[in-house]
């Protein structure tokens, strides 16, 4: 259409130079400038004020295909102004952002829309990377120690050898990720052996990645949350004389300016309450968790010394304040783990939720925390999730459209997701609300798995082929 449409203005301007009486001009003059704006026009004989409105209660998956009918659609569909009026008409929509590692050592992001159930794939991460300085090699017991479950040792090893190693093939190993006013953000990593401060973010609106200002220190394996608008990384890892150093510090990124700004650094109190200075040393302080909660940031700690985990609960930053304190002593002892060192949780109509794997290589429970008791109760005693072993992630969670949901691979090794739906609608998950799902089963509609108080339903299911689930954001425009 739009192709069609711009072959008139020049037409139009070539007859006007053609002799002809001074009525017939006027006539072929009125009659060109109505044809050339109306061929300016996003939707004939309407204006562009109402088309825009059409066009803002559109499905947010429909700008992919409208985007190509014309130049103009295109620079619509991806202008800040319409998400704006969306924003205003209260057509935002909330979309799964999925990271995804396959066997190659490549980073993949993945969309899911819920109301399509249809899945996109992002445009591939820049392999742009800036090292801080040269790596000459880490100290051997320091890579044992701080490397961690989420890189295969024999991979380290084979990398000491000359053979392939993870931190040299894949730029981004380790990187933090974070959703902050409509954009992803990926955050540090290793790259060749050596921590990275670069941040990119990714603007769906553009659909394009971009490089924003690097933190102030490079960081691998750190944590980040949002709070007031603004994402705040912490902790991690960076590389120093001696190998991989834990890191306290912290800082904060605001998008609006583009800047950072340091944040106090967490005290680790409970780690410096250790009887000997041995143990001390060999234990070193590391942030396994982080959620808004509250209005604060909650991070759960540990003492690590690698394959050793010990929690020793969190401490929690007040912005109001600008200070950290303790974590109380019920909700950070009793944080569940995902895997050694690292805790899975997410906020969800201001509920705190974590995941907290079995024994059994098939199940899982979902436990809240009762502020008022200090205390993590079971809300769902089984979720149908299957684990595989050396996955760095099996499974994530995920809060949208005010449900709790579940990433995970299924018996086929296809990525599913699942959301948690009481069967009476009775209002958020309680811990009076028993349920033992057996699992979901798959079929053309739905998938549904339910008990007497939750229904588990598959919304989404898609096979990516030999792929590792890393983490995932969600993202409301």
């Amino acid at each position: 259409m739009g192709g069609i449409l711009s072959l008139v203005g020049p037409r139009s301007r070539t007859n006007e130079y053609h002799e002809v009486s001074p009525n017939d001009t006027c006539k072929r003059q009125r009659l060109s400038s109505c044809t050339f704006e109306e061929s300016q026009r996003l939707i004939p004989n309407l204006p562009d004020e109402i088309s825009i409105q059409i066009i803002a209660r559109l499905p947010r998956i429909c700008y992919f295909d409208i985007r190509l009918v014309s130049r103009k659609w295109k620079e619509t569909v991806m202008s800040s102004e319409l998400f704006k009026l969306r924003k205003e008409l209260g057509r935002t929509e909330e979309w799964l952002y999925m990271l995804t590692k396959i066997e190659e050592d490549k980073l993949f992001w993945h969309a899911f829309d819920p109301l399509s159930k249809k899945w996109l794939r992002l445009p591939q991460m820049p392999n742009v990377v800036y090292e801080e300085e040269s790596s000459k090699g880490l100290s051997w017991f320091w890579m044992l120690n701080m490397v961690g479950p989420t890189i295969k040792i024999a991979d380290t090893i084979r990398g000491w050898l000359g053979r392939k190693n993870s931190f040299d093939q894949m730029p981004f190993c380790g990187c933090a990720i974070g959703a902050v006013d409509g954009c992803l953000y990926v955050l540090g990593g290793f790259y060749r052996s050596t921590t990275m401060r670069c941040v990119w973010r990714f603007d769906p609106i553009q659909n394009a990645w971009n490089e924003v200002r690097a933190m102030s220190a490079s960081r691998a394996y750190c944590k980040t949350g949002i709070l007031n608008n603004k994402l705040y990384v912490v902790g991690g890892v960076s590389r120093g004389r001696g190998g991989l150093i834990p890191l306290q510090s912290a800082e904060v990124f605001e998008p609006s300016t583009g800047t950072w700004s340091q944040v106090p650094s967490m005290p680790f109190s409970r780690a410096q309450a250790l009887p000997t200075a041995f143990l001390t040393d060999m234990l070193r302080p590391i942030a396994t968790g982080l959620t808004s909660y509250m209005g604060r940031l909650c991070v759960s700690q540990s003492l690590y010394s690698w394959p050793f985990f010990v929690d020793v609960g969190g401490e929690i930053y007040d912005p109001e304040t600008n200070s950290w304190d303790d974590m109380p002593i019920g909700m950070g002892e009793g944080w569940p783990a995902r895997q050694a060192g690292t805790k899975l949780s997410v906020v969800v109509d201001g509920e705190l939720y974590a995941f907290d794997p079995s024994s059994s290589l098939d199940s899982g429970k979902i436990k809240v925390y009762d502020q008022e008791e200090d205390a993590w109760k079971v809300v769902i005693g089984k979720v149908p999730i299957h684990d595989f072993a050396g996955s760095e992630s099996p499974y994530l969670l995920a809060g949208f459209h005010g449900k709790l949901h579940v990433i995970t691979k299924d018996v086929n090794h296809e990525i599913t997701v699942l959301r948690a739906d009481l069967c009476s609608n009775l209002g958020p998950l309680s811990p009076s609300s028993p349920s033992l799902l057996p699992g979901f089963s798959h079929d053309h509609s739905d998938s549904v798995a339910e008990s007497d108080a939750v229904v588990w339903k598959a919304i989404g299911t898609r096979d990516f082929g030999s792929v590792e689930l890393v983490g995932c954001q969600v993202i409301d425009i």
